[in-house]
């Protein structure tokens, strides 16, 4: 345990085996830059609907939910790739049911299309609830 220590506080900085460096990275955007291809993303708007899941927060891994987006928090500053979001988190008919503000990846951002919302469903809880035709 102690070489590993020591030997990590000698290692030149930023050159940890094993480490990615934001450029080389595939999916960052100066490596694509690199590679002569055009970057964009898609902006995010007032009004646009997103559905959140796991591959935008690991807040949403049990539970997805879809918002309304009130507006992007641009002066926040974050880590590469990651945002701000002010919405509104939307129940199945569609209505807002909280003001949230959201801490999100933007590669992980879904849009929804409007009149299409997905339904978020929650797991079943057993039968207990359930009607029986006799």
């Amino acid at each position: 345990m102690a070489f590993v220590v020591a030997s990590l506080l000698l290692w030149p900085a930023g050159t940890l085996p094993g480490s990615v460096h934001l450029g080389d990275a595939p999916d960052h955007p100066a490596s694509a830059q690199k590679r002569g291809a055009v970057v964009t993303e898609r902006p995010i708007k007032a009004g646009d609907l997103l559905h959140l899941t796991r591959a935008a927060s690991v807040q949403f891994v049990s539970r997805p939910i879809v918002v309304r987006v009130i507006r992007h928090l641009v002066d926040r500053q974050t880590y590469h790739g990651w945002t701000w979001i002010e919405a509104y988190q939307l129940d199945v008919r569609g209505e807002a049911v909280a003001k949230r503000e959201l801490f999100v990846w933007r590669k992980g951002l879904r849009w929804v299309a409007p009149g299409s919302t997905p339904v978020v469903r929650r797991p079943a809880r057993g039968v207990s609830g359930a009607r029986v035709r006799t």
